[in-house]
């Protein structure tokens, strides 16, 4: 640790973005230099927003209802603007195009929801089983994620329920109504299958539980995936040697199957280092968590850990084969601007919440 200002810096956090960073670099210039080019850019501009984000008072701005309230609707009037525009990228109706700049309304809208649900489960922790808490709670989750699917976004509609599912747990809820919000989550999933899921999406889950089906079609993707991973051997095979990425046989290397994309030139030791260097983000993070002394700061912080646990969670295994394929980023790693710039976002707030911890 070294004094930055008067204020420590947590090197370890910095560290472990560093790591995840020069992967995503390696990865890009040896894929796409376009694509590097770019991401340089979104790094510097990320780290620079987690050095002097963090001297924001975003506890203070957290207590305050008009700018949860206004974050978080903010984001959903997002939600619905970008949905009512005609323009589709990457087959989802997703980002929002404001002259020659996009984004993603979903990621407002996941601080937002942070904010809101920290806010309102730190001041019912004790109550927060009861019936009329956890649907008012629900009611703030259904939101954004009813939006969401609608785009059709299935990733980011599993990340947005997880929080939520994630703050009932630790909140202790009695069995009755864990058991409860499985029937639920269960007829919800089928109303999800019936109506609002695309035929592609249901292809993706249905390819997921059967991987042999449509070898050259819908399971395609994540066969080539398997394919460079498997083939990568300990230390890979080198730097701008990837012939499943190289020859284009490996969609999206830049983003959903980045991961397979490094791991092809860098080995299974590339991996766990990768791997590593996250995990050690997340324990950096739950020991913040663990130290700070009021509830609205461990609320937020176990939001953050739900995030990005799920996002590298889904990247990955949709990569394996272990999950479907559902357009999630890997923290940190994934090329994109909107999904930096909110991790960003939230290192800031959780390296401030450590400096007034103190």
């Amino acid at each position: 640790m070294t004094t930055v200002h008067g204020k420590r810096f947590d090197w370890g956090i910095f560290f472990s973005i560093f790591i995840l960073a020069v992967g995503s670099l390696l990865s890009l210039a040896s894929t796409n230099p376009t694509f590097f080019h770019r991401q340089i850019l979104w790094y510097v501009v990320v780290f620079l927003l987690i050095f002097f984000g963090r001297k924001i008072d975003w506890q203070w701005l957290g207590s305050q209802g008009w700018f949860r309230h206004g974050l978080y609707w903010g984001g959903i009037g997002f939600l619905v603007l970008s949905h009512l525009q005609h323009s589709t990228i990457r087959g989802t109706k997703s980002w929002l195009v404001i002259g020659g700049f996009q984004f993603e309304p979903v990621e407002i809208v996941k601080i937002g929801l942070l904010f809101i649900l920290a806010h309102f489960f730190s001041r019912r922790h004790i109550s927060a089983s009861q019936t009329k808490n956890i649907f008012l709670s629900l009611f703030y989750t259904a939101v954004p994620a009813g939006l969401v699917i609608t785009h059709p976004d299935f990733g980011s509609t599993l990340i947005i329920v997880g929080i939520w599912i994630g703050f009932l747990f630790v909140s202790g809820i009695q069995k009755k109504r864990l058991l409860l919000g499985i029937v639920v989550t269960i007829l919800l999933f089928v109303v999800l299958w019936t109506s609002f899921l695309k035929p592609y999406q249901k292809d993706r889950l249905t390819a997921f539980v059967f991987p042999e089906k449509d070898p050259f079609g819908i399971n395609y993707n994540v066969i080539q995936s398997k394919i460079a991973i498997g083939s990568a051997g300990f230390f890979g095979k080198g730097f701008g040697l990837g012939t499943q990425s190289h020859l284009h046989f490996l969609p999206e290397a830049q983003t959903d199957f980045i991961f397979a994309a490094f791991v092809e030139e860098w080995g299974f030791f590339g991996g766990l280092c990768l791997i590593g260097a996250f995990f050690f983000l997340l324990y950096r993070f739950v020991q913040i968590g663990l130290r700070v002394g009021d509830n609205y700061s461990k609320f937020f912080i176990l939001g953050a850990v739900i995030i990005f646990t799920l996002q590298f969670f889904i990247n990955i295994g949709s990569d394996l084969g272990l999950m479907p394929v559902t357009g999630i980023t890997f923290p940190f790693f994934s090329y994109g601007g909107s999904s930096l710039l909110t991790a960003g976002i939230l290192i800031s707030i959780i390296e401030h919440i450590k400096f007034e911890s103190r």
